[in-house]
Order: structure tokens, then C-alpha cells, then sequence
């Protein structure tokens, strides 16, 4: 990369000289009057005028210089500019800006050109990379106020994300796995964290997104998705060290290819001279949610609220649910066994209020005016099991913002 930056740092350095040449060929007015003796003059005149230009390369050479390194290295140039200005005369800067002016150079927009170009590196944000912006203040507000009925699954992930990107050289990279019934906030949750960590989420060239039934639907060429997927890691990964692989309805894979992942996610220093561990893979699975759903019944009907739940109220049996299944859940059972799953990440099912909040966001989402009368209406419209006290939405949130579409006028 540095070697990438010489042909820009000397075409800068091209433009310093020419700027001081065009300054040196301005003729400037003579200092000794016009009472000076010829001989005095002759004598005087080369040293002073090679003292004029000298001083000219110098003070130009300075702003150019200082316009660079603000422009690219964003240094406290603000201050030492108003300290150079109080130090330098009026004059010396009345006639720096009639060069600059004459030139028809502007170092403002110089200076943005070269930024830009420095950004393309990747060195000119916090991060490092300017497609990374790793925002868990925004993470963390959004799923404190976006996501409803989910207080496990909210701070499991805000801490595991929150560590792993604190932590300089992870051991390996982060892999967590979201399990609960459809429409309880899994891909909402994988959205918010490609949005926050990425600057331009789930579009950016740091994202990629794998639907199994849509990327790998026939079980035959199998052997030909294993090849594709490997390079399609190895390649993003190459472009952005901090990569995000989102695999949805992670259960339907084929345990080939869960095993053709295995290797980026295992404690290598490197895969064929690929560093995976910064990278964050997120699986996404339906399995395991009829577990959850029990141990919130059994809260519920103990008359214990749902945010008494904790991991280890659920964690254990979610694990041996996972490890224990066949066909669907049989595809987790490499990564699980092998401990290559960080987290599992426990989506408990929805009440009628927390349906009701997510009929609420979808109001604001399309400003539409609301009332209590109409979110109970929206709610009412969903399917509660068990029987008997109808009390988890089956479908979750899931077709929600469709159904405001009843209320409109």
C-alpha cells in the first residue's frame, strides 16, 4: 500500500516546485529605491533576489506541505496555522495569497481530492477502513429501542459483538448462532449489525448474505456450492479484513458445507494466507425454538416474567436440543461439537404487546397516524398459541407492516 502512495506524494511534490517557480517569476517591487547607486545595485541584486526566492520555495513549500498532511493525516493544522499566521507578517501573507490567487490554486480543494484518494487506502477513519465504522452506541440504542420482547438476545449480542471488536487480535473469528421461532427479531437483529458496522450495511462490499434454499438449492452440486462459498469468503475477506457472512435459515445447509466453513472459523493464524479472525459470521436457524418456547411457558405459567429468564435457564437445554436432533438440526452438530459457536443466541417467542410495538414502529416507520384501538386491532390479526391461553404469536412480528395497510384510508 505505501508503495501505492509515491506516485500521489511526488506528483504533490511536482506541483510544490512548479507553484514556488511561477511565484519567482512575478516581479516583485525593488526594495532599495530608486536613490541607489548603480554599482550598489549590481552588486546586491543576484543575492537579493536568490534570498527572495529561497524565502518563496520556503513559505510555499510550508502551506503546500501543511495543506497535504491536514488533507490526508487530518493533524491539529488548525492550530498551528492560527500559530504561524500570528507569527508571520502582514505582508509575507497578503503576498502568499496573491500567488495562490494568480495560480488559480486552491489548496481547500486540493486537499478534499487527496483525502479522498487517501480514504480509498483505507487509513483515514478510527477504524482503519472507511467501509467499517463499528458503531455500538447506534447498535446499542436500536436494539434497546427497536427490539421488542428480546432482553437475552439484546445483550448477548451487544456484548459479544461489543468484546470482539475491542479485542485487538482475536483468537478466531466471532461466530454467533440465532435460534427461535420465525418473525422474533433474527434477521431484524443481523440488519442492525451489518447497518452499525458497516457504513453502508448490508449493501457494503464488507456484507455478504446467503439464503440457503436461494444459493444452494440442489443438494447434487454440493461439491460445486463448496467451492463457490470458499472463494466467495476467501475473496471478501481479501477486499475487508472485518468481513460479516449472514447465513439465513442456517438449518437447511448441507453439512458439507457447514464443514467447508469450518476452517474460518477454527483458531488459525491463517486459511491459505487469509486472516479470518476478524471476520463475523451470524447463522440464522428456526431450530431449537420449540425448547425456548417451553422454558417461557413454564416462566409464565409459574407466574415469573419473561425477563427472568436467563442464559443459563436456557442455554444447556438449546444446546442439547441442537446436538440431539436429526435433519433439521443435525447440520449445526459439526460447529457445535467442535465449540466453533461462540454464542447461541436465544429469540423467545412474542406477546400480544410486544406485536403491538411492532405495529406501533410500523406506523412511524410510513408516518401514519395511530391509535391503542388500532395496534390491539393489529394484533388481534395474529395467530397466539397454545390453544388454551393464546398467549405466543405464531407468526411473530413477521407480516406486521403489511397489515397496517387494512387501516389506511
Amino acid at each position: 500500500m505505501a508503495s501505492s502512495r509515491v506516485p500521489w506524494l511526488c506528483c504533490c511534490l511536482c506541483l510544490v516546485v512548479l507553484g514556488a517557480q511561477a511565484h519567482a517569476g512575478q516581479p516583485r517591487p525593488r526594495e532599495g529605491g530608486e536613490e541607489a547607486s548603480g554599482s550598489a545595485l549590481l552588486g546586491a541584486q543576484p543575492y537579493e533576489r536568490l534570498q527572495e526566492h529561497l524565502g518563496t520555495v520556503r513559505a510555499l513549500s510550508k502551506r503546500y506541505w501543511r495543506a497535504l498532511a491536514c488533507g490526508l493525516w487530518q493533524q491539529e493544522c488548525e492550530r498551528e496555522e492560527e500559530e504561524e499566521d500570528e507569527e508571520e507578517g502582514a505582508e509575507e501573507e497578503g503576498e502568499s495569497e496573491t500567488v495562490r490567487e494568480k495560480q488559480g490554486w486552491h489548496l481547500p480543494v486540493m486537499s478534499e481530492i487527496l483525502s479522498s484518494v487517501y480514504c480509498s487506502f483505507g487509513r483515514c477513519c478510527a477504524t482503519g477502513d472507511c467501509r467499517v465504522t463499528n458503531n455500538i452506541t447506534g447498535l446499542e440504542l436500536d436494539l434497546s429501542r427497536r427490539l421488542h420482547g428480546q432482553h437475552l438476545a439484546r445483550n448477548v449480542v451487544l456484548k459479544a459483538v461489543q468484546g470482539f471488536l475491542e479485542t485487538p487480535q482475536p483468537e478466531k473469528a466471532l461466530a454467533l448462532s440465532f435460534h427461535g421461532w420465525s418473525g422474533t427479531g433474527k434477521n431484524f437483529v443481523a440488519r442492525l449489525i451489518a447497518k452499525h458496522l458497516y457504513r453502508d450495511g448490508l449493501k457494503s462490499e464488507c456484507v455478504k448474505v446467503f439464503i440457503s434454499l436461494f444459493h444452494f438449492p440442489h443438494p447434487t452440486y454440493v461439491d460445486s456450492y463448496k467451492v463457490q462459498l470458499a472463494k466467495q469468503i476467501s475473496e471478501t475477506v481479501r477486499l475487508c479484513q472485518q468481513s460479516l457472512f449472514i447465513f439465513d435459515e442456517a438449518e437447511k445447509l448441507h453439512p458439507s458445507l457447514l464443514d467447508a466453513i469450518k476452517p474460518y472459523l477454527d483458531h488459525y493464524d491463517s486459511v491459505d494466507g487469509v486472516d479470518y479472525r476478524q471476520s463475523i459470521f451470524l447463522f440464522l436457524s428456526n431450530t431449537g425454538g420449540n425448547i425456548i418456547n417451553e422454558v417461557a411457558l413454564h416462566f409464565w405459567r409459574a407466574g415469573r416474567t419473561r425477563e427472568e429468564i436467563t442464559m443459563e435457564h436456557l442455554e444447556r437445554y438449546l444446546r442439547m436440543e441442537l446436538l440431539d436432533s436429526a435433519g433439521d438440526g443435525s447440520a449445526h452438530n459439526c460447529l457445535l461439537k467442535e465449540n466453533l459457536i461462540d454464542f447461541l443466541v436465544p429469540f423467545l417467542p412474542l406477546e400480544h404487546r410486544h406485536v403491538k410495538l411492532c405495529a406501533r414502529d410500523a406506523f412511524l416507520a410510513r408516518n401514519l397516524p395511530f391509535t391503542e384501538e388500532a395496534l390491539d386491532e393489529v394484533a388481534r390479526m395474529m395467530v397466539f398459541v397454545p390453544k388454551e391461553e393464546e398467549l405466543f404469536s405464531v407468526q411473530g412480528c413477521k407480516s406486521v407492516s403489511q397489515r397496517i395497510n387494512y387501516f389506511l384510508p
